[in-house]
């Protein structure tokens, strides 16, 4: 069966790798914005994509294996989150607002029920997850149901002009669940994957590194059946909405921005689906949670930012957008040598004699 992501664009690759050796500027000296313009120019198909609307998918849902204790937070904060982020008070909405962006709000398993409100996309999956320590987190036909509400969610915003999309997410207990993800697909222990999250204290490291080593072995069998099954057995409903958020940009051609640990699980269980989907990746920082590193490793992604940040909501995805956006307006509207009148380097050609 072919893939529903289509493949980079090579030759704009090429006419931008071009445009890149003639610009008023030692070759290379732009450093990784040189790459960025060049991958954005694959993805789209144009050495001047449209970036000006960006819309960061804040997705929000309750882990089960939050009664393990791990977190330094209640579960109640994850629906106290969702009404902070539609009043505009989160981080989120201070710097999307900073970067001109759009934050869509989606309730994709938040356990509570939350007042209706315009900004609020209601398309719960259903009240939490499961407790993965203990068994499945959803059934297979329930994360189905969540990426095909992520993708939706993007479908909606394509008919309103979106050109970008930045990833975030709001749930206690999510570092666990990514955690668990990042384990399964890459082999790794909760040693060297399970971090901190919220900040819990020693003790809490070791109740989540626990939980997570016990969702493993009791999700075994899902997990070695598929990515699919993985992602239901140890996911969670924000995590596979943003699986569907991806894919479904990716499949338009779209630049997604990846925010830090759980989006990157997101990314991770996308690209188990569709490889082709790392194409249209951008990682925008590198968390201070543990195991990121090893997520970027394996999508072999650089983040362009390192900042310690370890929030979530995709403040790290709106903080690296103007680098993306300048990387392009670089491209494209510096100029070249022999626009500017300027000598190029010169080729020294050794004498004999």
């Amino acid at each position: 069966m072919p893939s529903a992501i289509p493949p980079v664009d090579v030759q704009a690759m090429e006419s931008a790798r071009a445009r890149q050796a003639v610009l008023t500027k030692p070759a290379g000296s732009l450093g990784r914005l040189e790459d960025l313009s060049i991958r954005l120019a694959g993805m789209t198909g144009r050495l001047d994509p449209p970036l000006g609307d960006a819309v960061v998918f804040t997705l929000a849902a309750d882990h089960g294996v939050a009664a393990e204790g791990v977190s330094a937070y209640p579960a109640e904060v994850t629906p106290q989150m969702v009404l902070n982020f539609l009043r505009g008070g989160a981080a989120i909405n201070v710097l999307a607002r900073e970067v001109g962006a759009r934050v869509v709000v989606a309730d994709m398993g938040v356990d509570a029920d939350l007042p209706a409100d315009p900004g609020l996309r209601a398309v719960k999956i259903r009240r939490g997850t499961g407790n993965i320590a203990l068994g499945p987190a959803m059934t297979v036909d329930e994360a189905s149901r969540a990426i095909a509400a992520g993708r939706e969610l993007v479908r909606t915003e394509l008919e309103a002009g979106l050109d970008v999309v930045l990833t975030g997410d709001m749930g206690i207990a999510n570092t666990t669940a990514s955690a668990a993800i990042v384990c399964a697909f890459t082999g790794l222990s909760p040693a060297v994957v399970v971090g901190r999250g919220t900040g819990v204290d020693d003790e809490g490291l070791m109740r989540k590194r626990d939980a997570v080593g016990r969702a493993l072995a009791v999700n075994a069998a899902a997990i070695g059946a598929g990515a699919l099954e993985t992602l239901a057995a140890v996911g969670g409903l924000e995590i596979a909405g943003l699986v569907g958020v991806i894919l479904e940009a990716a499949s338009h051609r779209k630049p997604v921005i990846v925010d830090g640990f759980i989006s990157g699980a997101a990314a991770l269980t996308a690209t188990a689906m569709e490889p082709a989907v790392t194409g249209y990746l951008i990682a925008s920082h590198r968390s201070q949670e543990l195991g990121h590193g090893a997520v970027l490793e394996r999508l072999g992604l650089a983040p362009l930012l390192d900042l310690d940040l370890r929030l979530g909501e995709g403040t790290g995805a709106a903080l690296a957008l103007p680098l993306v956006r300048a990387s392009v307006r670089l491209l494209n509207d510096m100029a070249t040598f022999g626009e500017a009148g300027v000598s190029e380097r010169a080729i020294m050609v050794p004498t004999t004699e």
